[in-house]
């Protein structure tokens, strides 16, 4: 039986989601999804979101949402991390985010904590968070991951580092890939062991197309835009978050496009203001490129495109499959390789075209955008599995009800938080 509502104690289910969010917007959006999907399903959920950037606020809550907002860290080309703003040293700022989280986790009491992406947190901030949480015995925890995490040798690599697959036995109750096993077999591709194995449910791809409510958002949005975009068409180029675009906005930006259509960026709320300065530079005078910069739903502008030239993450490609558009991917290569592994294996399928980083210039984007003007793509004869936001409300119910602890067997690795080792009793 599916938890609900206890209307007696006026207590709907409780559930909080953890993302890092340190170079992007990817988790906070995947976890917002999340959120509207339990929200609005038999379970009435009540959900916090604890996000690792203040963009969070701008985005629409689900019912019986609401958002906690840490002090963010950044992390450059190389994967180190830092605070993005405070002046004070990581490790402090990771102490000061582990001791708000778990103020916030004591105080709402969730009967679910969904995890985005890294067992013990970024910083593995979530360590002794963790420990208090499964040590009081009523919080249910679930990891989610999304469909490619990296190549191969660097999940092994860096898990074995961290220790995550201790942390999986001693803190979490199941593992939601959200993705569809057929295109990345996770457990086979990362060589997870049995036991952390039969955790693993693939969700299938999260369909964001349900974020898609009509209302005032679109008329506010082209009101910025040309009376006539809609009539002579568009590419629209996106670089995710931004930290890291620059290059493929500055290429868009020196490419020719199609006879009489426009062109639009959108730069995300990361791109550094020198870069977004010099982009801005380059397309002044130019009538035919619009530059925008964070849009809390860009789908809404993502679905009037005649085409799309986007990095690869994970919510960016779906988006550009479920609305059915030609799309060429650039993803990244550094610090993770997972932006371009996704992209080999989409393109394989026939769902979107694929160049590398260095293979970007101005010239090869001219190429395709008027090959893609002319040759549309052709339909895939292996349909994606896209049904996982269908599923996790059963999921989540399913966990909640479950009643087994998770036995702690193996010692935890210092977090830097708590200073020394800390050993559990099996």
């Amino acid at each position: 039986m599916h938890p609900k509502a206890d209307h007696q104690s006026g207590r709907s289910v409780r559930i909080a989601l953890y993302s890092h969010d340190t170079m992007g917007l990817g988790h906070i959006r995947r976890n917002l999804l999340i959120a509207q999907a339990l929200a609005d399903s038999s379970l009435q959920a009540s959900t916090l979101i604890i996000a690792g950037v203040h963009e969070a606020g701008a985005f629409l809550m689900p019912r019986g949402g609401d958002c906690l907002t840490l002090p963010a860290y950044r992390k450059d080309r190389n994967g180190d991390y830092a605070p993005r703003s405070l002046p004070m040293e990581t490790a402090a700022l990771a102490t000061l985010r582990s001791q708000v989280i778990g103020a916030a986790l004591k105080n709402f009491a969730p009967d679910l904590f969904i995890v985005d992406n890294v067992p013990r947190g970024a910083l593995q901030e979530l360590t002794p968070v963790l420990d208090r949480v499964k040590g009081q015995g009523k919080t249910r925890c679930v990891l989610g991951l999304r469909d490619i995490l990296d190549a191969p040798e660097r999940v092994q690599k860096q898990w074995r580092l961290q220790d995550n697959e201790a942390a999986i036995r001693d803190y979490y109750d199941a593992v939601w890939i959200y993705g569809d096993r057929n295109v990345y077999d996770a457990i086979e591709e990362y060589a997870f062991p049995p036991d952390l194995a039969a955790k693993i449910t693939f969700t299938g791809y999260l369909d964001p197309t349900t974020r898609l409510i009509p209302g005032d958002a679109d008329a506010d949005l082209f009101a910025q835009l040309p009376k006539d975009l809609a009539q002579k068409g568009f590419t629209l180029c996106m670089i995710g978050g931004g930290q890291d675009g620059l290059a493929v906005t500055q290429a868009f930006a020196q490419a020719e496009l199609p006879a009489d259509e426009y062109g639009v960026i959108v730069t995300g709320p990361f791109l550094p203001p020198p870069q977004k300065q010099r982009l801005l530079d380059r397309v002044a005078g130019n009538p035919r490129l619009k530059v925008l910069e964070f849009l809390p739903e860009p789908m809404r502008l993502m679905r009037q495109a005649r085409r799309v030239i986007a990095m690869g993450g994970y919510n960016t490609v779906q988006e550009i499959l479920c609305l059915g558009k030609r799309a060429l991917i650039v993803p990244r290569d550094r610090p993770r390789l997972e932006q371009t592994i996704r992209a080999q294996r989409l393109r394989a399928r026939g769902l979107l075209d694929f160049i590398a980083f260095h293979q970007l210039s101005p010239r090869t984007l001219s190429a395709w955008l008027h090959h893609a003007a002319t040759a549309p793509l052709p339909p895939s004869r292996q349909p994606l599995d896209r049904d996982g936001l269908k599923r996790l409300p059963a999921l989540a119910a399913a966990v909640i009800d479950s009643r087994a602890p998770v036995r702690q067997t193996i010692p935890a690795p210092s977090s830097g938080l708590e200073g020394g080792l800390r050993y559990v009793i099996a």
